[in-house]
């Protein structure tokens, strides 16, 4: 079960009044310049709607899913890549829903070495990626992850809107709390023997290649940290074991963490009009797996990183840019 809040078809007419006001005022779309009116704007959000959304973030909920927004009539075909969609815009109605939703439970903010440094990312399948370990893929599945492991300012939520689902694939997740880990495994799990890895979306570069030597082979930059961590009686939770290692017990508590986990998997099926906010704190998600039609109506979400403290990522790199240069 997840937390959900079905909006009425008067609520659903308000937020679609309140977005085309927005988009009605804008000469062109472009969300990084209109993430800071975001907060204030969201505010104009159905009472009902704020109010489920401000409780899922004071009482941490898991997942929490919000249906019946409004999604355009005229919908663009699925694009074929990210880079088709940010080149023509597709989309950009619900990008706003989504960040005017989104920004009742943190800020928005994005990777300069994702999506060419978009604010809001396309999920789609790419032709040629069907096999790979990012959102890009389709007959793989999506294994479950944290997301942004290896980072300090990973988001506290991934918000993802479902525009085309018409095959019912399932994003799946598993609780960390409902994990029955030992004491001994606890012990093992909150010590400072995990190294954790960028994952594919990312793309390191070796100090020669910033020397300019166009030869040097991309790196992954790792960072050492544990699996649980935060207050005892309710610790948060990291993992994604095809960006991970550990040695000795640690590695063995890596596969029992695993096994634990593909007996706890539970799955919701977004449709177009639904937003999903999953607690990256609490919860690792991935999805199924599908096969790609690559003929404008396969499954397309619009995806937003959101972080509780803009401020982190600020002082991190000492600007006061939204997107994290790596």
């Amino acid at each position: 079960m997840v937390d959900r809040c079905v909006l009425t078809a008067g609520e659903r007419a308000e937020v679609a009044e309140l977005v085309n006001g927005v988009l009605g005022r804008c000469d062109s779309w472009d969300p990084l310049a209109f993430v800071d009116d975001s907060v204030p704007l969201a505010q104009e959000l159905p009472a009902r709607l704020r109010r489920f959304l401000v409780e899922a973030r004071v009482n941490e909920v898991d997942v929490t899913v919000v249906s019946n927004l409004p999604v355009d009539e005229d919908l663009a075909p699925t694009p074929i890549g990210w880079d088709a969609a940010a080149k023509t815009g597709a989309g950009s109605r619900e990008e706003l829903v989504l960040l005017l939703c989104g920004s009742i439970l943190g800020e928005p903010f994005g990777w300069c070495n994702q999506q060419d440094g978009r604010l809001v990312h396309d999920v789609v399948p790419v032709p040629g990626m069907e096999q790979s370990l990012t959102s890009a893929s389709s007959s793989a599945g999506l294994s479950l992850h944290t997301e942004d492991v290896f980072h300090a300012c990973r988001g506290d939520y991934v918000s993802l809107y479902c525009l085309r689902n018409p095959d019912a694939i399932g994003t799946t997740f598993v609780r960390g709390a409902s994990l029955p880990f030992s004491p001994d495994m606890r012990e093992l799990l909150s010590k400072e023997v995990f190294t954790f890895y960028p994952d594919d979306s990312h793309v390191g570069m070796t100090l020669n290649a910033l020397d300019g030597d166009n030869s040097a082979t991309p790196v992954r930059p790792s960072t050492t940290g544990t699996v649980l961590f935060g207050p005892k009686e309710r610790p948060y939770f990291r993992f994604d074991i095809d960006f991970m290692e550990a040695e000795g017990d640690a590695a063995e508590a890596m596969r029992e963490v695993q096994r634990q986990m593909a007996s706890r998997v539970e799955r919701v099926v977004l449709s177009p009009g639904d937003a999903v906010f999953i607690d990256n704190y609490r919860v690792v998600h991935g999805r199924e797996p599908f096969t790609a039609r690559f003929d404008g109506t396969d499954r397309w979400l619009k995806r937003v990183n959101l972080i509780r403290d803009v401020r982190r990522i600020y002082t991190m790199s000492a600007s006061r840019s939204r997107i994290i240069l790596g």
